[in-house]
């Protein structure tokens, strides 16, 4: 069976100018492949309606999920839930859940639930809400597209609420080994053994410590049964 496949898409102008660190694709990253979920590629782009759209139109027809991080919040730049209305082909404005939820929410705060609070219940239609425990305004799925806030906490909330409802395949699985080698002299060996094991992934990542050079190899895949019988020849091959 092959594994499901999925994007990220990090959206928002500070990430791009380095103010904001993403830690959201380390996450998903990490939950996703405990999903039996393959992550294939990651995105970020800037507060632009236009580059917004033309990423989640690429993304969604190529993978079997989108998870965007970032932009679903109450101020002008939060413009994520239009661009994937419109990249998705769907109509956009205040849903009568979402205005509930968060009516609720800011007279349980005392809080006046104003204008710009407001911006965060517009939804395309045909989407259902993400389930957001920490600050209740919610995200929301419109066809193969997650739309999520890009605060880390709230993030894993969401990615929480959602992934259980997903059909994953079977947990990818790594092994390692460390060798006190350079890349370059084990290069050949390696690749060759690569080829010899299509269906897993193999990778090479080198390292320096106290100025000696070493490679950690890195193997990949869902069946242990294969993991096992390629480690064996990386280490009587480099062990």
């Amino acid at each position: 069976m092959t594994n499901p496949t999925a994007a990220i898409l990090a959206i928002g102008d500070e990430l791009l100018s380095g103010r904001t660190r993403d830690s959201n694709l380390h996450f998903l990253a990490g939950e996703l492949t405990r999903t039996g979920i393959a992550l294939r590629e990651a995105r970020v782009v800037a507060d632009d309606h236009a580059e917004i759209v033309a990423a989640i139109r690429a993304l969604s027809a190529k993978y079997t999920h989108v998870f965007t991080s970032g932009g679903i919040g109450p101020t002008h730049d939060d413009i994520t839930a239009d661009a994937v209305a419109e990249a998705m082909g769907a109509k956009i404005g205040h849903r009568a859940d979402a205005m509930a939820l968060l009516q609720a929410h800011y007279d349980r705060s005392g809080l006046p639930f104003n204008e710009a609070r407001q911006r965060m219940a517009r939804v395309p239609e045909g989407a259902v809400l993400i389930d957001n425990p920490v600050s209740t305004a919610p995200g929301f799925t419109l066809g193969n597209v997650h739309v999520m806030a890009g605060v880390p906490d709230i993030f894993q909330a969401m990615v929480a609420s959602v992934l259980p409802g997903l059909s994953g395949g079977p947990p990818l699985l790594s092994q390692s080994l460390r060798v006190m080698r350079g890349e370059g002299e084990i290069a050949a060996a390696f690749g060759a053994l690569a080829a010899e094991f299509p269906d897993l992934s193999m990778g090479s990542y080198p390292f320096i410590t106290n100025g000696a050079h070493g490679t950690n190899l890195v193997v990949r895949g869902t069946d242990p049964g294969r993991l096992d019988e390629v480690m064996i020849k990386l280490t009587r091959l480099f062990g």
